[in-house]
């Protein structure tokens, strides 16, 4: 990098240089994000991720990037059936200024019904992007493969190194995404300075946080008996009604009553909440899941049901799970007692990006630039794999940052503005040379 006052000189005509870049390719960022789309990576089960892979690959290796596919081995959601392949990208700077790292994650969440377009045809019409995992969040990834693009386009000459990663499973926990790519050690915080993963929040938003999650799973188990003659037998579903009273009436207050300082949208979101997830009850076939679930002329001698409690970080996790613990613990004292088992499914504690974060400070300063009017500093109401770049690997500076709207994550005809990608693009590429400097 020169001295400060070259430095000064140089950055404006660079950055011009590069919002005239992000114009000139804006056609092949659409195109680059609906070839994307139409690339089924629907999880679970975890389809076509090797195929999404070979497409980074090739977009990747054409913007001048080296580039490494890193394979899961060893995690149990990993098979020959539905490989588990990330990919990771670099492209070096002319300095020694730590990487910014651009991740986004190909899985998508399975179509569901309701649409009127087809989910994966990747239709560019009226303005938008149509198709499951347009905002949530492949229209992002390209954002963030083409504001690299615009930089090498523009003949920018970072100080320091691009990365990009496109992991798998963040919509079930990024156990074989980031977190196995942070355990193997492929994310150094020596090398990685900074982290912009582009989840839908809108242009003008900087996600600098998220949530924590408590999922558990309530067990109920009765005696079997003929369905004629059900006094003969204790029907599981029967005690899971007064389960469900507890979680509703009880729980459900507890969850909702502390309000979180921490910007989380929506409003609604600012208090901790409870989701039932799932009910079953009754016999299976040997060896099937509950799904495959039959008329059978039986008393039910066992009802599940799985609850989805997010928490805010006033609050602790062990607290929340002393909630669950001693509202239902109340239920052993009942006539006749009730006995319900407390299984764990998953915990994830709430994530801040770091107060004075110059990773925040850049993005705050780029959106002024390309928008016009001030940035501003949202929370998101679920978790996204900020967790494992935080705790895991340990880069604090981390946001979420992209050109989807949050209420379009899931939905059907999901869709993204494609003037808010060319915006978001454009911000992501500002800020890397905000963040990193040219030469």
């Amino acid at each position: 990098m020169g001295d400060d006052a070259s430095l000064a000189r140089s950055q404006p005509a660079a950055e011009r240089r590069l919002l005239r870049a992000v114009e000139d390719l804006r056609e092949e960022l659409f195109d680059f994000a609906a070839r994307l789309v139409r690339v089924p990576t629907v999880n679970p089960p975890g389809e076509a991720y090797a195929e999404c892979a070979e497409l980074m690959t090739g977009e990747l290796s054409r913007c001048g990037f080296e580039t490494r596919r890193i394979v899961a081995e060893g995690r149990p959601e990993h098979t020959a059936r539905h490989p588990r392949v990330n990919l990771l990208a670099s492209r070096a700077g002319s300095g020694t200024s730590p990487a910014l790292h651009f991740n986004g994650h190909v899985d998508v969440v399975p179509a569901g019904a309701g649409w009127s377009v087809d989910p994966f045809a990747g239709a560019l019409r009226d303005g938008r992007l149509w198709g499951r995992g347009s905002a949530d969040m492949k229209a992002g990834l390209a954002c963030a493969v083409y504001a690299c693009e615009a930089i090498r386009r523009a003949g920018v000459r970072l100080a320091g190194p691009l990365e990009v990663s496109a992991t798998v499973d963040e919509e079930t926990g990024g156990q074989a995404g980031v977190r196995y790519l942070a355990e193997q050690g492929h994310l150094d915080p020596l090398r990685v300075g900074w982290v912009v993963i582009p989840e839908p929040f809108s242009p003008q938003r900087i996600c600098v946080g998220h949530r924590g999650v408590y999922w558990f799973r309530l067990v109920t188990r009765g005696r079997t008996a003929h369905g004629s003659m059900p006094f003969l037998g204790h029907s599981a579903i029967g005690d899971m009604t007064r389960v469900l009273e507890l979680v509703r009436d009880r729980l459900g207050p507890l969850a909702a009553k502390v309000v979180t300082e921490l910007p989380v949208v929506p409003e609604g979101a600012r208090r901790g909440s409870l989701n039932l997830n799932s009910l079953w009850g009754g016999q299976v076939p040997s060896g099937e899941e509950p799904a495959a679930l039959l008329q059978s002329p039986c008393v039910a001698d066992r009802c599940e049901l799985v609850v989805d409690r997010r928490f805010v970080p006033e609050e602790e996790l062990e607290e929340v799970r002393a909630q669950v613990t001693g509202v239902l613990g109340e239920l052993a004292d009942e006539q006749p007692p009730i006995t319900v088992e407390i299984v764990d499914l998953l915990s994830v504690e709430p994530t801040r990006t770091p107060v004075g974060s110059p990773l925040v400070a850049a993005l705050e300063t780029s959106i002024q630039r390309v928008l016009g009017r001030p940035a501003e500093q949202v929370a998101s109401p679920g978790t996204y794999d900020q967790k494992h770049f935080d705790r895991i690997a340990g880069i604090p500076h981390c946001v979420a940052y992209g050109p989807g709207e949050l209420e379009q994550a899931h939905q059907p005809d999901e869709s993204c503005s494609l003037a808010a990608m060319v915006e978001a693009t454009a911000v992501m590429a500002l800020t890397a040379v905000e963040l990193l400097g040219v030469t």
